[in-house]
């Protein structure tokens, strides 16, 4: 039996309530525009210009220091492999020693074979044609047994010094196994910070870098305001000293004083510190130009202590090779009593350093990517000096 209900109507029920097509579109299109709306955060996840270039800086920061660890690797691999070698030189000077030791053990035990020695006794004796025959036997083995003892002492005295050479050689080359690991992970990291850097520098557009480089061009100008600034206090500062010390002189002239003929307000110490600044200083500015490569120290390109220990080294002073024994190389000075050749130092974790030039400028190794160039001291902000130090 057929039924005789009515098909219901097709559509949408909202409540209960059947709506038409146009209201189906429209619930439709409010779909569609709330998906629009949740999706617009993920456009938005993308970093502002500052927030890239805070990125960047810090992942150059980071390279820096693992620069340092790198350096740090290196000079210690070069010092365990040096060590290392002059231990196997050692050892093999040794061995040659107990080598010839043993052979004249040897040669003491085929005369004994050849000549049939051994020790005296009756059937020597018995044996023996005449007792003049016995005697001159008995005594050509003693100077045997004699010349054998010191053969055997040198023996022995020279298979122990073999030994211990060769256990710290083995220890040596452990501790060098272990510095040349130290020297790839801090190259690993350096590789991999600074690729980092490139990465996020490739997703800026073209305009982005533009405003990225006016952005740098402002900083670079409040820098050298800052500079100005510090020139000028520095400058106020030296020429009171000036005259105070030519008050000084003065009233030592007129009081007649037995010292009088001292007049010049530089000690000698300082006027010896000007000569060798002088040719640090001397030596930074030809290197102007020049790349800044991660652990180079040159002569065709340098990274940031590279360059201050290649320009101290010119002037005759031997400085540590990383940021971090560089700040210790030497007496720290206030910022405002800065004098050119002084190290100035950056970040709490002293990770970059450059050479003081006066006026609030120095001559540094940025970056990778950049090339040795005066800069403000104050290129990244005032808060970014760490100290100041005069290594000589």
């Amino acid at each position: 039996m057929a039924s005789h209900r009515k098909s219901r109507p097709t559509g949408t029920r909202v409540a209960g309530i059947r709506t038409p097509a146009l209201a189906t579109a429209a619930l439709t299109s409010v779909a569609l525009l709330s998906q629009s709306a949740n999706a617009a955060p993920e456009a938005d996840d993308k970093p502002s210009l500052e927030e890239v270039e805070k990125k960047v800086d810090d992942l150059y920061r980071q390279a820096e220091s693992a620069t340092d660890k790198y350096n740090a690797a290196k000079e210690k691999t070069a010092k365990q492999r040096k060590r290392v070698d002059t231990l196997l030189d050692d050892v093999a000077q040794r061995t040659q020693k107990l080598n010839e030791a043993r052979e004249e053990l040897g040669s003491f035990a085929s005369a004994q074979y050849r000549t049939g020695a051994a020790a005296p006794d009756t059937a020597t004796f018995l044996l023996a044609d005449t007792p003049q025959d016995y005697f001159d036997q008995t005594q050509l083995m003693d100077r045997m047994t004699g010349r054998q003892k010191v053969a055997v002492d040198d023996y022995v005295t020279q298979q122990s010094e073999t030994m211990k050479k060769r256990r710290e050689a083995t220890e040596s080359l452990a501790t060098l196994t272990d510095s040349q690991d130290g020297l790839r992970t801090a190259k690993a990291t350096v590789q991999r910070k600074l690729a980092a850097a490139r990465e996020l520098m490739s997703t800026l557009t073209a305009e982005e870098k533009a405003r990225l480089a006016a952005i740098e061009k402002e900083k670079r100008a409040e820098a050298a305001r800052k500079a100005d600034e510090l020139a000028r206090q520095q400058a106020a500062r030296q020429k009171a000293q000036d005259e105070a010390a030519q008050q000084q002189d003065s009233g030592s002239s007129s009081s007649g004083s037995a010292d009088s003929g001292s007049s010049s307000s530089t000690p000698p110490a300082d006027s010896s510190y000007a000569t060798k600044a002088d040719k640090a200083l001397a030596f930074a500015r030809a290197q102007i130009g020049k790349p800044y490569v991660w652990g180079a120290v040159g002569p065709g390109s340098y990274d940031c202590s590279g360059l201050t220990q290649a320009a101290w080294k010119a002037a005759g002073v031997t400085l540590p090779r990383t940021t971090y024994d560089q700040v210790n190389a030497g007496t720290t000075v206030p910022l405002s009593q800065a004098r050119p050749g002084d190290l100035v130092f950056f970040y709490d974790d002293v990770t970059h350093v450059g050479i003081y030039i006066g006026n609030g400028m120095m001559i540094h190794a940025p970056k990778p990517g950049t090339y040795v160039r005066e800069e403000s001291i104050f290129y990244d902000g005032e808060s970014a000096v760490h100290s100041v130090v005069r290594p000589a």
